[in-house]
């Protein structure tokens, strides 16, 4: 018996991009192209009749915006969505509030010099296409569990706290950082972002939390009341000098497809910090992040996931439970609360 394909519509003006995303999609055998459309009012129509899997949209659109269309769409036809946007600042800031809206991924609009050669682009478009295909719905929602409690110090910062996610991890970010405390410890993320768009969300982040977030340098300083996230297509690691830990970025070869790679960071803080860490894998696709977190284990590092249940796609976590990376499975809400009882606890013992 033959596997179903994947149904995809297009929403895109641009016939040049249309034709390039049809042609990326229609090179892979689990994945069909349904139908096209080059403004909201004909996708509308086209989403009723064909009920794709997925849908790309592009946030620049004539008639009405694709966010305005995304938030229809999430309100009247829950559909997985994955928006193409361009990564000026303007894009950036849009794309990161259709991640808010429900919408799956984000994709990089191909430049003139991508598209030459489409092939640089195929691997990652597919693979975020079929990501978003095995999302749950609705998926609307990570974000608005709401701030979480959080408490009004930490026992000891002495300990570095890795986190690794993906597909649907902007917004499960928001729910973990939100319960922690001013004085959180030094915290490295590695969320799957395009180049261009981990800045615009760091810089998100930064105004929400009682704590510094920024996009990580080489150089950065690992510190009390910090979270440095990688930036899109760097690998992001740690380094120990005496007493002081901080953060090397390079473009070694991606890994697992991606780049940044969780298993880059979290191998390099079992290896720096060993059991002063706290290793974390969130909700994405793949298995990034179950090596390294298998290693922070292994160095005496408390390690958790996020339940099945409350992941967008349980690719990630389920990858780390499976290899044994995991000691604590825990509800998305209560994920932040627990990392900080568990570092309480390790404090007092």
């Amino acid at each position: 018996m033959l596997k179903k394909k994947i149904k995809i519509l297009i929403v895109e003006d641009s016939l040049v991009i249309q034709k390039f995303l049809k042609h990326a999609i229609e090179t892979a055998p689990d994945l069909e192209v349904v139908g096209t459309a080059t403004d909201p009012f004909e996708a509308r129509d086209l989403l009723v009749e064909l009920k794709p899997d997925v849908v790309t949209l592009d946030i620049n659109l004539p008639k009405m915006d694709g966010l305005t269309f995304l938030e229809k769409i999430m309100s009247h036809l829950p559909t997985r969505v994955v928006m193409i946007s361009s990564v000026a600042q303007s894009g950036s800031q849009t794309a990161l509030r259709a991640l808010e809206l429900g919408a799956v991924e984000v994709i990089e609009k191909p430049s003139v010099e991508i598209l030459k050669n489409q092939d640089l682009l195929n691997a990652a478009l597919l693979d975020k296409i079929r990501a978003a295909a095995s999302a749950r719905l609705p998926f609307k929602g990570q974000g608005s569990l709401g701030p979480q409690k959080s408490v009004k110090t930490i026992a000891d910062t002495n300990r570095i706290i890795a986190i690794a996610s993906s597909t649907g991890g902007t917004e499960a970010l928001k729910v973990v950082l939100s319960a922690m405390p001013a004085n959180i410890p030094p915290t490295v993320i590695v969320q799957h972002m395009p180049p261009g768009f981990t800045k615009a969300y760091a810089d998100n982040l930064n105004k929400k939390y009682p704590f510094e977030v920024k996009e990580a340098q080489t150089g950065d300083k690992l510190t009390v009341g910090r979270v440095l996230i990688a930036p899109g297509d760097f690998h992001m690691e740690i380094r120990k000098t005496g007493s002081l830990y901080s953060v090397v970025l390079h473009q070694d070869l991606p890994l697992h497809s991606v780049r940044p790679a969780a298993d880059y960071l979290m191998k390099s803080v079992a290896k720096y910090a060993k059991d002063k860490a706290v290793g974390v894998v969130l909700t994405g696709m793949g298995k990034d992040g179950a090596k390294g977190l298998l290693e922070m284990k292994q160095a005496g590092a408390p390690t958790f996931a996020q339940s099945e249940k409350t992941c967008v796609v349980y690719g990630m976590p389920s990858a780390a439970v499976q290899i044994g990376a995991v000691d604590h499975i825990e509800d998305l809400q209560n994920m932040g609360s627990a990392i900080v009882d568990c570092i309480s606890k390790k404090a007092a013992a």
